[in-house]
């Protein structure tokens, strides 16, 4: 009885096991959805080292500029959640496929691009065409990789790829705009584009998702994106046109009814684009606001520290991507496997803490940073510090933003993080590259040198930077709380 039982569970195992074949397939479909993100990542690290350069060439102002990046980020965080929405609809093969189609024409846009108006309107399309992409594709991984240890490992993979993909684009953004010139940093997108196209059909499975009757919270998402939108538009404008005019207070009023009305959608529909619910819950709020001060300190740390290297320190668009190499290396070592053996180890709240408070250092490090640096004495140990901090609080802020959540519920929490993520980002960016040139030009009426002036307006925005890093730090040292799975691991180690 006891042999017939243990052959009727082989049997049940070995039909259940997927073959050869298919585990093969799956690695491959892996394959194309890496490259998808390759291209969302390369793009978002390859612009900051070009953007002197597009500056100079289409006549940017210092906080224009930032629509460069701020235009990108923005649809990108309003439509991630969509995104997601309509592969579960419409099938997820079909989505990231037509996610690559508009990256990839939009990339083609952004490189033939003549004047800003252009520039930025091709951004946005990139942005929308980068969030479908990115939705969908991590629903692809998660449907095909069931089991836990493999799923453990494509996700490790897949994270890898992100941040390596951080490292190529900075090299490559160096490499392209001083051999040949900015525009080539968007059409290098285009052979990644094709390709991923023709594998699409060959590798990825073609299914519709598992919600059949759900129904667009297009609403949300138009409500919530303008918000921002208008938001980001009046803080970036701020300096120039007053931050008591008309047009800056009538533009944040807008976006604060805007976003009310937003609020008052998502608590009504069936469906909502971001479910109300989810912030009843203490890890999943306290993960939401450091993502935002975390990115708000992350993207202005990119921005204005390519802005410094090159219009200050003189150094060419090769030197500025070799510069950040450091960071990016660390952090793709981290997210290959490293963040994960230190969270088993150590948990969720330690590693965040720390790497935020190494992350904290790094920007003030770079708040006292002369016009006549040293690389190895004056921004060297800032990268180090970064890359450091980056790669031990990247996988815990995401964790703890869904350890609370059934799940059921862990790619909606997943996705609500991301968006807070990214629009902290741009929200952080506008607001610090508005204090930057504010200084500036104060430090201008007051007759001091323009290089040096320059320098005074970065130093005050790596200094609030660094606040809202520790903030984040303080945040989760007070408030994140360990889960019932982290006190069992530590109880059986």
């Amino acid at each position: 009885m006891k042999a017939n039982t243990i052959r009727d569970r082989q049997v049940l195992t070995d039909e259940l096991a997927p073959t050869t074949e298919q585990s093969t397939a799956r690695w491959l479909a892996l394959l194309v959805l890496c490259l998808g993100s390759l291209m969302i990542v390369l793009d978002t690290t390859i612009v900051n080292v070009a953007l002197p350069s597009i500056r100079t060439s289409l006549g940017f102002s210092g906080t224009s500029l930032a629509w460069v990046v701020n235009a990108y980020l923005l649809t990108f965080g309003g439509f991630l959640l969509l995104g997601g929405r309509l592969g579960d609809l419409f099938g997820h093969r079909r989505l990231f496929l037509l996610g690559i189609i508009l990256f990839s024409l939009a990339s083609l846009a952004c490189g033939l691009a003549n004047s800003q108006v252009l520039l930025i309107g091709a951004r946005a399309v990139q942005g929308i065409g980068g969030a479908v992409v990115a939705a969908v594709s991590l629903s692809l991984v998660m449907n095909l990789f069931t089991e836990s240890a493999e799923r453990a490992k494509a996700m490790g993979l897949f994270g890898f790829v992100a941040a390596g993909g951080g490292s190529v684009g900075v090299l490559l953004g160096g490499v392209l705009t001083s051999t040949l010139n900015w525009h080539w940093i968007f059409l290098v997108n285009l052979p990644i584009g094709v390709v991923v196209c023709a594998l699409c059909f060959v590798l990825l499975p073609a299914s519709r998702g598992p919600v059949s009757a759900m129904r667009l919270d297009v609403a949300g998402a138009v409500t919530v994106t303008a918000s921002l939108m208008l938001a980001v538009f009046a803080i970036v404008n701020g300096n120039q046109i007053g931050w008591l005019s008309a047009q800056t207070i009538g533009l944040l009023a807008v976006a604060v009814v805007l976003l009310v009305v937003f609020l008052g959608i998502e608590a009504r529909v069936r469906t909502p684009l971001m479910p109300l619910s989810l912030f009843r819950l203490r890890n999943v709020v306290t993960a939401n606001i450091i993502s935002v001060l975390w990115a708000a300190a992350m993207f202005a740390w990119f921005f204005l520290s390519a802005l410094y290297l090159q219009l200050v320190l003189g150094y060419s668009s090769l030197q500025v991507g070799l510069a950040f190499l450091p960071t990016c290396l660390i952090m793709g070592v981290f997210s290959l496997g490293l963040s994960a053996r230190v969270v088993i180890r150590f948990g969720i709240k330690l590693p965040l803490v720390t790497g935020l408070l190494l992350a904290t250092v790094g920007l003030a490090l770079l708040a006292r940073a002369p016009i006549n640096g040293n690389f190895v004495v004056d921004v060297l140990p800032s990268m180090i510090l970064f890359g450091l901090g980056g790669g031990m609080a990247f996988n815990p802020m995401f964790l703890a933003a869904m350890s609370d959540v059934a799940p059921t519920e862990s790619g909606l929490a997943s996705g609500v993080v991301n968006t807070a993520f990214l629009m902290g980002g741009a929200l952080g960016l506008a607001v610090l590259a508005s204090l930057a040139a504010a200084r500036t030009d104060s430090l201008l009426a007051a007759g001091t040198s323009h290089l040096v002036a320059l320098n005074g307006g970065y130093h005050v925005a790596f200094f609030v930077g660094a606040i809202f890093a520790a903030l984040g730090a303080v945040l989760g040292g007070a408030f994140l709380r360990v889960t019932s799975a982290e006190a069992a691991s530590k109880d059986e180690s």
